[in-house]
């Protein structure tokens, strides 16, 4: 099929590939255009691109491989799509006349892990629609974002682990802002020689060198920011077209909660930075969004989601939620959550609940749950527990994700998981033996799939945990397989 596509494409002239390596044919009227580029293959001549291809009729430009600066023309002013995703080499200042593209609709530049900031001029692309700025070091977006009154889909997010990737590698006496920042400094001066005199890539200069810190690492230390969210600006409220959010953090600028209020025609939300200072702002500005469907809430570090997510009797979360995700330490299930009736998919990620005993029997009652991931410190320690799913639970799940670590037994009781097809278990082997039982018992399952490490002194308890599944799944009519990867 994709070949076929490929062929129809080159015949209706709506699609030109241009990959390293090969010459280029005459293609006037050529209003796709995508480039594959690499070190390895022949360079994309510009002589040749310009003199083989309009470029004032392209409205789309897609780049794989290798960024050459003369890929943007300035003959492209009808340019609707610009999609950058995973190129490699591109810099800040080659975007920095991105602004010039009024017919912009769709701007990716997702894993350009050089692009540390986004010009001012980006204010001027009034018909952009999408803007996905993931896995960059954007850190804050541009105040001129605001005018951008069609944007439906923003996505920006940073994971450069400040708090716990420096804080906890440096002397005790040196865990505070002020040593970090100027430690920081340091550094960031140090990089800065080095690259002028020649010691770095020749694709990195002094200018970038100095970009990326002065935008990325050294507010991300004076602000304190969590991991993953980028800072918005005032007047986000403007954006009514939105529907699509993530990852903003809420902790820096606190106007952004009252922002959140209007943006009414939400559907998708991600954000960080929820604490005990700003949850209930927060929480009052999450009831006013009645058109949600997907949240996800990150908070890493200790403090995490505790004691922030407790809401009054009254409240009254989304009534469309279907995706909600938690990432951080919780301790105890909100009581809202039981009130999702609507709810799909739930993951709790290193949420560290200490009674998972009530937990389960909170979330088995959701009645339209079907996927449900409780990977590596859902709960906070089972030391030798139970993990007991009741009779009538879980009545809607077709998929389980369950980190058995730590449990000494996980008991699947008959009349459970009427609808389970997929198991996926995962855990760490050590001293404790976990036991599974009643997996006979499961009606529909189809697939069982074992993801697990050990030290070689466990590997008979691993075996034997291994040919247990087995033995149980043979009694099971649906005769359904068992997959096994890590170390099994």
């Amino acid at each position: 099929m994709r070949e076929i596509a490929i062929s129809k494409s080159k015949e209706e002239n709506l699609v030109l590939r241009l990959e390293g390596g090969r010459r280029l044919h005459n293609h006037d009227t050529v209003r796709h255009l995508s480039i594959t580029n690499s070190s390895e293959d022949r360079e994309t001549d510009v002589g040749e691109l310009k003199t083989t291809v309009d470029m004032s009729r392209i409205r789309s430009l897609t780049v794989f491989g290798e960024w050459r600066p003369f890929f943007i023309s300035d003959k492209m002013r009808l340019l609707r799509v610009l999609d950058l995703e995973d190129t490699e080499g591109v810099r800040n200042h080659h975007i920095k006349q991105i602004g010039e593209l009024l017919h912009l609709r769709y701007l990716s530049l997702r894993g350009c892990m050089h692009i540390a900031y986004l010009p001012d001029s980006l204010g001027n692309l009034r018909q952009l629609e999408t803007l996905d700025v993931k896995d960059t070091f954007i850190l804050r977006l541009p105040k001129t974002i605001t005018n951008l009154r069609k944007l439906k889909y923003l996505r920006a997010s940073i994971d450069l682990n400040v708090n716990e990737g420096i804080t906890e590698k440096l002397p005790e006496l040196m865990r505070n802002r002020l040593c970090i920042f100027t430690a920081a400094l340091l550094l960031l001066c140090l990089a800065c020689t080095t690259s002028s005199i020649g010691m770095l890539d020749d694709e990195i200069n002094t200018r970038d060198v100095c970009t990326l810190g002065c935008c990325s690492f050294l507010p991300s230390i004076a602000m304190l920011l969590d991991g993953n969210g980028v800072v918005a600006p005032r007047g986000l409220r403007r954006l009514t077209a939105l529907h699509t959010l993530g990852v903003v953090d809420i902790s820096w600028e606190s106007s952004v909660l009252q922002d959140l209020k209007k943006l009414t025609q939400l559907r998708k939300l991600e954000v960080t930075g929820v604490n005990k200072k700003n949850s209930k702002k927060f929480l009052s500005a999450l009831a006013a969004l009645s058109c949600l469907e997907s949240l996800s809430l990150i908070s890493k570090g200790k403090p995490g989601l505790w004691g922030c997510l407790d809401a009054e009797e009254k409240f009254s979360p989304p009534k469309d939620l279907k995706s909600l995700k938690l990432h951080g330490n919780l301790i105890e299930l909100p009581k809202w959550i039981g009130k999702l009736n609507n709810l799909v998919k739930l993951k709790l990620s290193e949420t560290g609940l200490k009674d998972h005993d009530a937990a389960i029997q909170v979330l088995g009652k959701l009645r339209n749950l079907t996927i449900l991931c409780l990977p590596h410190k859902s709960f906070h320690s089972l030391e030798g527990g139970e993990l007991n799913f009741s009779e009538g639970s879980f009545k809607s799940l077709v998929v389980l994700e369950l980190d058995f670590s730590g449990s000494k037994c996980v008991k699947f009781q008959q009349g459970a998981f009427h609808n389970l097809e997929l198991l996926e278990l995962s855990g760490y082997i050590e001293e404790v033996e976990t036991k599974f039982s009643g997996l006979e018992f499961l009606p529909r399952i189809k697939e069982v799939q074992l993801h697990g490490y050990f030290y070689d002194v466990y590997e008979q308890a691993a075996r034997r945990l291994k040919e247990d599944l087995l033995a149980q799944l043979s009694e099971n009519p649906k005769k359904p397989i068992l997959k096994t990867s890590g170390y099994f």
